[in-house]
């Protein structure tokens, strides 16, 4: 008999398609690795766990007979509270079961079973017994340190074991941080779905990064859902099957073989140029987030990086990284483009991007201390950023672009900081460009109203799309209850768009779309109709949106575009098409 499917429908931010097991994650759980292990492999990994069990159960013995005298006798309470806790069958005997039962390895078995219990904490009326969830999860984090400690290193999830170990795994969870998507960049999972989220989310951003579906704002596929089920993770319509019959499974493996061959297709047209149907040319630039992503932007035929954000090097890590470590990570770029432009954004960190060990204390952080502020705020961080992107210039064409730009000052103190780690490399005898370009990003409302002095102050301007809407409309892009009013068609979003365009175009200036307007296939003919000729996207999206632009015809576009703003009225994008 088949099984009763469910379906959830969300929001398709990456596409494709994907048929897996569900691995269903908070945030506690997205450090560790996730694999199965072969049927004779069960004991070695239940002793495994014991004996971490064990380690853990002698370090807090430790502790407990190791208190200093001047300590408050509380600690020693709650040391054998974790004791106790430790040794309760619940923790120590049921991920056992999970290890036997689904071939879970002791990790992935002892923070399912953690997850399950801390839920069942939150949901008690006692106030002191729902903080009794936080000693769970602070044992069950001692239990990993000793997995982590007997391996001698954090394991860590090869995409070999997979293959090795059964079906693909798809991440399902209630939302993902920008941080801990950093972390599951290497596990090589097969798909996303989350609860929360929209079209510029960062498990948007990633998910198309990586070339995986996802599925965002399911609004309750983490409680709904247990670890193993199979899922079908569906792109192109948002939506999320659970346990689906085989004939399902069938007709979705026929689409995935139908996408491939589609990316295949598109594969021809990595080298040609993406010229329109009335000659006008059209740069093809890549967003990156990560340094090894550059070949991929190479593979999909990027004319250059358009926005590498390096504030990924930045967080996930207990430390800050210094000149040499960033140098490095910008060189490897700037080598692999092989003589294309890139171009490196300074630290964005702020609003949903936080450094480890730095807590948002502010009432709304997307309206405070980020990017450029944040920046001069942090001078000494400013500048050791700022000569490493010099140092890798040597290597190759770079551009450096400055986010949340608002005022002029700001710009001029830009500038200033720019020339000064210049002048310190010279006087260290470091070579660097002494003509690197200096842009920014026009993602704040006022910059795009008042953009003359802007367009004259900077070399380039990279309009960022995603906060530009955020701000215009005042819609927090990270909040599900006002997701559905983030509208990229807005027609004041759209004046803004074409004021910075017109601008630089009047100066001279080149003016890019960075923001996730540029990779969305249905808005590149209106992008093309506001006189855009520069776009930056995800390596994955390039070739689809070049597809686009090579049937199109940009004159009438723009005509028809500039009607439609003129009656003040929301573009019908279905008229671009004709």
């Amino acid at each position: 008999m088949e099984t009763s499917m469910l379906a959830l429908h969300g929001l398709g931010v990456s596409r494709g398609y994907a048929i897996g097991r569900a691995v269903v994650i908070g945030a506690a759980a997205l450090e560790v690795s996730h694999y199965r292990i072969a049927e004779e492999d069960v004991e070695a990994e239940c002793a495994r766990l014991r004996a971490a069990f064990r380690a853990a159960a002698d370090e807090l013995a430790y502790l407990e007979s190791h208190l200093p005298a001047d300590v408050p006798r509380e600690l020693g309470a709650i040391l054998q509270v974790h004791g106790m806790i430790l040794a309760d069958a619940m923790i120590s005997q049921e991920p056992l079961g999970i290890i036997r039962t689904r071939h879970y390895n002791a990790e992935w078995a002892l923070t399912a079973q953690g997850q399950a219990l801390a839920e069942q904490f939150a949901q008690m009326d006692d106030e002191y017994m729902r903080e009794r969830g936080s000693d769970v999860r602070q044992v069950i984090e001692r239990v990993l340190h000793a997995l982590a400690e007997a391996d001698g290193k954090p394991r860590s999830l090869r995409a070999s074991t997979l293959a090795e170990h059964g079906d693909p795994l798809v991440v399902v969870a209630h939302d993902i941080s920008p941080a801990d998507m950093l972390k599951l960049r290497g596990a090589r999972f097969a798909a996303f779905a989350t609860d929360l989220g929209g079209a510029t989310s960062h498990t948007a951003i990633v998910a198309r990064s990586m070339g995986v579906p996802a599925v965002v704002a399911l609004g309750v596929a983490r409680p709904l859902l247990r670890d193993g089920d199979v899922v079908i993770v569906d792109g192109e319509q948002g939506v999320l099957l659970v346990n689906p019959p085989d004939r399902v499974v069938d007709e979705y493996r026929a689409r995935q073989a139908d996408y491939a061959r589609e990316r295949a297709t598109l594969a021809a047209l990595r080298d040609v140029p993406a010229i329109t149907l009335d000659g006008v040319m059209v740069s093809m630039l890549a967003n990156i987030e990560l340094p090894e992503e550059a070949e991929a932007a190479m593979q999909a035929g990027a004319e250059g990086i358009g926005l590498f954000r390096s504030e990924f090097l930045f967080m996930g890590r207990n430390d800050l990284p210094g000149e040499d470590e960033q140098y490095e990570a910008y060189a490897s770029v700037v080598r692999t483009m092989a003589g294309r432009p890139v171009t490196i954004r300074t630290l964005d960190i702020g609003a949903d991007k936080e450094l480890d060990g730095e807590a948002t204390v502010a009432t709304n952080p997307a309206l405070g201390l980020r990017g450029i502020r944040y920046c001069l705020a942090h001078p000494e961080l400013f500048a050791t950023q700022l000569r490493a992107i010099l140092r890798a210039s040597a290597h190759g064409p770079v551009k450096v672009l400055i986010p949340m730009v608002a005022h002029l000052r700001e710009a001029r103190a830009a500038c200033t900081a720019l020339a000064a780690a210049r002048h310190e490399l010279t006087v260290r005898g470091q070579a660097c460009s002494q003509n690197i370009q200096i842009g920014a990003m026009v993602e704040v409302p006022a910059v795009a109203i008042a953009i003359e002095p802007f367009v004259e102050a900077f070399d380039f301007l990279s309009i960022g799309t995603n906060d530009l809407i955020q701000y215009t409309l005042a819609i927090d892009r990270a909040d599900p209850d006002v997701a559905g009013l983030y509208e990229s068609l807005h027609p004041a979003v759209l004046r803004l768009v074409a004021n910075t365009i017109n601008a630089g175009a009047r100066s001279g200036k080149p003016v890019s779309v960075c923001g996730e307007m540029a990779g969305d296939t249905e808005l590149t003919r209106l992008l093309l109709g506001l006189g855009l000729t520069q776009f930056s996207m995800h390596p994955q999206q390039l070739l689809d949106v070049k597809r686009e632009i090579l049937g199109a015809h940009s004159n009438a576009l723009r005509t028809r575009v500039a009607a439609a703003l003129n009656r003040a009225a929301e573009i019908d994008l279905s008229l671009l098409n004709q």
